[in-house]
């Protein structure tokens, strides 16, 4: 797929921006790392990586970010958030700090921020994702969320186990796509290849 003329910018603010930036490199398109609200001008997609969804939050805020990440997100132009991104795109959290945490909101989810448990209990698996192929997706899962309600508009990608039951850990909304692990902290393309597919649907004016 030619992404070349695909702009996609990476939230920069904290966390895991620069090993996403890597992977959409290598697929080809041009990546913005975004830390000011004039840099969403321009994209054809978005990225909310994985961090500590509370300081990224927090930082949004104190650099007026917020409010434009909002409108962006509900634009209806294709965003990713991955771990602590999935959280922020979330409609509803639980399990949060006291006095909780700005949500930017419009994934019709419930997230579990610390579903599983602190940065020890941090693990890798694989997982089966039929929409990227057969072959199973390793992943990676650090003090990682979970989705444990969803929408009725909410297509579920992806479960495993935890808790002694199936969870919820990647799902797509339209043009908003949520895994609550780190697809950029291993070599497999297949989560960016999929993202600048629904960014290209977007951009052709295609349903995303």
């Amino acid at each position: 797929m030619e992404v070349a003329t695909v702009v996609i910018g990476v939230l920069a603010l904290q966390g895991a921006f620069h090993e996403h930036a890597v992977m959409l490199r290598k697929l080809g398109a041009t990546v913005v790392e975004v830390r000011k609200p004039d840099q969403l001008a321009g994209l054809d997609g978005l990225i909310l990586p994985g961090g500590e969804s509370t300081t990224m939050a927090l930082i949004a805020e104190r650099w007026g970010m917020v409010a434009p990440l909002r409108d962006w997100v509900r634009s209806g132009r294709p965003v990713w958030g991955t771990c602590a991104g999935m959280i922020l795109l979330a409609d509803w959290a639980i399990g949060q700090k006291e006095g909780g945490q700005t949500l930017l909101g419009g994934l019709h989810v419930t997230v579990n921020r610390n579903y599983f448990g602190r940065q020890t209990e941090s693990f890798e698996t694989e997982l089966d994702a039929p929409v990227l192929g057969v072959a199973p997706i390793h992943a990676v899962f650090i003090r990682a969320p979970a989705i444990v309600e969803v929408g009725t508009d909410v297509q579920v990608l992806a479960k495993t186990a935890g808790h002694g039951e199936d969870v919820i850990v990647a799902v797509r909304q339209g043009p908003l796509l949520a895994t609550a692990f780190h697809p950029e902290l291993t070599p497999d393309l297949r989560w960016h290849s999929y993202f600048l597919g629904m960014v290209k649907a977007s951009v052709e004016g295609l349903a995303p």
